[in-house]
């Protein structure tokens, strides 16, 4: 139970006086997630989420909310926390920093068909496009200084192979990416599928903006590719991998060198989530009784990503027809490659 501070009804009705969504009826807790207590709520004007944050630095809990407040009035998908009634958005409760937000219609999509993949790329093509004028600052917390500050923690646990691909792997990309500036802007960090939720076809929203930071819009880019558009054995879905790219790309056009740069992209993306799946197991154990995620996965991304570039390096697509709701279209958009 991903429940880590428990609430009774007597303390959320008392803290929804705050606000203007109307009177508790229903309190539930929410069985997934591994940092953070988070709750459903219904009242009688509507359905929320409320989060209480318990661990991590808590003094960036400003910029999630700048964030969401921004992407949403940019009529993105996104949660945008709910305001009391002075305005503020960021609270406590229990003794923890807390948040309200609007309830995201859908489920999360365990096997996206390639409507759902370009609606995907659609979204985070227009997030990527308006993310750079947002003005908040935060570093990204899993960028090439944190892979190589950190690498060095797990190597004991690893085979001498595993060693040598990580050390390898971690100075080709500081030869890559060193002294280079791609385009930048405020990423979510982390959207893999679980991230999202789907009413059918359409995209009800993208959530959990937690590793949300300002960074290289490629990086969000490989994030998603590399859990959305791979199969079981770690291989590239060319038809999931086309739809993606092919919505992104009718919004914000890779140039030159984002394009020569993408495929060791895909890799470092692969090797931060093995890194981070291995430090979680062998050095910085989860606060709460939760099983951590199994490196293994990355770690054979990270092969697959080695052994076969990705399917030539993507260009500039027409802009895509998205469905206005749950449809499944003859034919979806594409991207188009050099």
């Amino acid at each position: 139970m991903a429940v880590f501070t428990p609430l009774s009804d007597e303390q959320v009705a008392d803290f929804l006086e705050r606000y203007t969504v109307g009177r508790l009826q229903t309190l539930k807790g929410v069985p997934h997630g591994t940092e953070n207590s988070t709750f459903f709520v219904t009242t009688d004007q509507g359905e929320w989420v409320l989060t209480l944050f318990e661990q991590g630095e808590f003094e960036d809990l400003p910029f999630f909310v700048d964030l969401l407040d921004y992407l949403a009035a940019q009529q993105l998908p996104v949660p945008g926390p709910v305001h009391d009634r002075d305005g503020v958005a960021l609270q406590r409760l229990a003794g923890r920093p807390a948040l309200l937000f609007p309830r995201m219609p859908g489920s999360h999509p365990s096997a996206p068909n390639l409507t759902q993949c370009a609606a995907l790329g659609d979204a985070l093509g227009r997030m990527h496009q308006v993310s750079q004028r947002f003005t908040g600052q935060r570093t990204n917390p899993r960028d090439l200084d944190w892979l190589t500050r950190r690498h060095r923690e797990v190597l004991p646990y690893l085979s001498d192979d595993d060693q040598a691909l990580m050390r390898r792997e971690i100075a080709d990309y500081a030869d890559a990416f060193g002294g280079v500036e791609l385009p930048a802007g405020a990423i979510h960090g982390d959207l893999f599928r679980d991230n999202t939720l789907y009413e059918g076809d359409r995209l009800g929203g993208i959530i959990d903006f937690y590793n949300g930071c300002t960074g290289e819009l490629l990086f969000d880019l490989a994030i998603v590719i590399n859990d959305w558009a791979s199969d079981d054995a770690g291989d590239i879905d060319e038809a999931r991998y086309a739809a993606i790219l092919g919505a992104y790309l009718a919004h914000r056009p890779l140039n030159e060198q984002e394009r020569e740069l993408w495929p060791t992209m895909l890799r470092m993306t692969a090797l931060r989530y093995w890194l981070s799946r291995l430090l979680v197991i062998h050095v910085d154990p989860p606060a709460y009784d939760i099983t951590p995620h199994d490196p293994a996965r990355f770690r054979t991304l990270l092969g697959r990503r080695l052994e076969a570039v990705p399917p030539n390096s993507p260009t500039p697509s027409p802009e895509p027809v998205l469905p206005d709701g749950p449809t499944t279209p003859t034919t979806v958009p594409m991207a188009t490659f050099d």
